[in-house]
């Protein structure tokens, strides 16, 4: 029976196994495929990056931080029930007849303790939702440059396939320029070096394919890695490198975009304002304290036969002297303030700094683009010159293959004028804190 049993786990184990081991094999033949647009990768970082995650967490412990130091103004209540056998020294010295039979004492009790009046306690407290609000802008700081990065990589994704595009162009390209010059050769108007200089160059167009065709597999490799997606999945990137229409911005304009959505902005505010707060409760443990506390229970030397006690008290703590404690944490929160209101001051310079660089740069890039597309153009009309020149025996390929080299890197300069044009779009709106708008 045993073995009968045993046969069948080995079975059913090995059937699993082989049905999953079906299902990856499928997997890897038809891997799932996922269409992601900018702002949808953009989104799927903020929702699967472990970076993000690990700055919302940080929000959670910020919160439950607050709980603690509220917890610290709420009563505090607690029970005890204990029991002991206990023997008393009747007399003045420890002598035997001086020393009384045990005695077994049984006591339960109730304690509240309750701060009246504590303004430390207060700002502490103020201060712990302060640093709430801080921790949530901070995470939306990370997402924020979570979101520029995975938006950069989507394109730079987008330019190494361009370039791919590129070279496939230029492979082509190359494979009708060697058939031309088969074609001249058989006629006798061109020699074997034009036949073998036109296999050298398509050679090395094909090289530069591979290339290409690699650094796109790793930039979707990047660009996964950035949203928080598996490997496996299979990116298809449906946005395009182009040059699109920009509303036109004046610096004055952009910084007052930038002044009311920027996070870090808001952030070093709130940082700068739990620094004034925790000065203040360091401060306010100068003030004098008030506290109160009771407990009832009962007690006796046997459970059934205990009495009722109770006690109730109201502490005032009036603090006189720590040694200069107390002062010097005070002197040490002070330089804290200070430290913040300079670090929002060059937080403001930075943005501007930011906005105004980002500006220069997209004007610089729109025309970029112009310019290369204008090259490319004038490539083109080179090469189908050098083209008709040598098929009528004017010249040697060289200049066919000069003026091709020229249209791969007219190519290659309009490609990272798009890039460049793009990225500096992408760097505007981090820099004002609106990159949902892109």
């Amino acid at each position: 029976m045993i073995v009968i049993i045993f046969a069948g786990i080995v079975c059913f184990s090995g059937t699993t196994s082989l049905a999953w081991a079906e299902d990856q094999a499928a997997f890897r033949q038809h891997p799932l495929e996922l269409r992601l647009s900018m702002q949808d990768a953009m989104q799927a970082a903020v929702d699967n990056n472990p970076t993000v995650q690990i700055f919302k967490e940080r929000v959670t412990q910020a919160e439950e931080q607050a709980v603690t130091r509220r917890g610290a103004l709420l009563p505090n209540l607690s029970a005890r029930v204990s029991g002991a056998r206990r023997r008393f020294f009747l007399g003045a010295f420890a002598q035997r007849a001086g020393v009384s039979d045990p005695i077994n004492f049984y006591e339960s009790r109730i304690a509240l303790t309750q701060n009246i009046f504590s303004l430390s306690l207060i700002q502490k407290w103020r201060a712990a939702r302060t640093n709430i609000e801080v921790a949530g802008l901070d995470s939306a700081t990370q997402q924020m440059d979570t979101m520029a990065l995975v938006a950069l990589a989507y394109l730079e994704t987008l330019r190494v396939q361009k370039s791919v595009k590129a070279r496939m162009a230029d492979v082509k390209l190359n494979n009708q320029l060697l058939r031309l010059a088969m074609e001249r050769k058989s006629v006798g108007m061109a020699t074997r070096l034009d036949v073998t200089r036109a296999k050298v160059q398509l050679e090395n167009e094909k090289q530069r394919l591979l290339v290409a065709r690699n650094d796109f597999g790793s930039a979707k490799l990047n660009l996964s890695r950035g949203i928080g997606l598996s490997f496996d999945v299979k990116l298809i990137l449906t946005d395009d490198l182009k040059l699109v229409p920009v509303t036109p911005q004046t610096v004055d304009e952009a910084l007052q975009v930038a002044r009311e959505h920027r996070v870090e902005l808001k952030a070093q505010q709130k940082r700068e304002r739990l620094a004034a707060l925790s000065l203040s409760s360091v401060v306010m443990e100068r003030v004098p304290s008030l506290t109160a506390n009771g407990d009832v229970g009962l007690i006796g030397n046997q459970p059934g036969k205990a009495l009722t006690t109770d006690n109730v008290q109201v502490l005032l703590s009036i603090p006189l002297f720590d040694g200069g404690q107390r002062e010097g944490r005070i002197s040490e929160q002070r330089s804290l303030v200070r430290l913040e209101s300079l670090r929002t001051r060059d937080v403001e310079r930075q943005v501007g700094l930011e906005v105004r660089d980002a500006l220069l740069t997209m004007e610089s890039t729109q025309q970029r683009v112009a310019v290369a597309k204008e090259g490319l153009r004038l490539a083109f009309q080179e090469l189908g010159l050098a083209k008709r020149r040598f098929a009528v025996g004017l010249a040697t390929n060289i200049e066919v293959t000069n003026a091709q080299t020229r249209v791969a890197q007219a190519r290659d300069n309009l490609i990272e004028a798009l890039f460049n044009f793009n990225a500096s779009r992408v760097d505007l709106a981090r820099a004002q804190g609106r990159l949902e708008a892109l």
